[in-house]
């Protein structure tokens, strides 16, 4: 059963998220992330976001700047979210696209 509640909390902060960047928030560079997934830890207290963004600023800058703004979105996700307690927000940059596309190349050169 907590299994199934953390799946649950898991999409909803999945649907929220995009949500809240895209209506509440002026940052243009936040407005260029796409939310790709998140893992909730099992106490509900902690949530690693996964995101990708199409901005021409380096990974590591661009989740600086969308980890500093992940207080404003925590207080906007415990407003929507029916919880007791609001998880912490850490966002991460999502390789996994680009790790995707270079296998795909790779398999592409295979094949000529």
């Amino acid at each position: 059963m907590a299994n199934y509640n953390v799946k649950r909390i898991e999409r909803d902060i999945e649907k929220y998220i995009p949500m809240i960047i895209q209506r509440e928030t002026s940052d243009e560079l936040l407005k260029t992330i796409t939310i790709t997934g998140c893992k909730l830890a099992h106490d509900l207290s902690f949530c690693k976001v996964y995101f990708t963004s199409f901005s021409d600023l380096s990974q590591k800058e661009i989740e600086k700047e969308v980890n500093e703004a992940s207080s404003f979105i925590r207080g906007k996700l415990a407003n929507m979210m029916e919880i007791r307690n609001t998880p912490l927000l850490r966002f991460e940059y999502d390789t996994s696209i680009e790790y995707a596309n270079r296998i795909e190349k790779v398999i592409e050169n295979l094949h000529k």
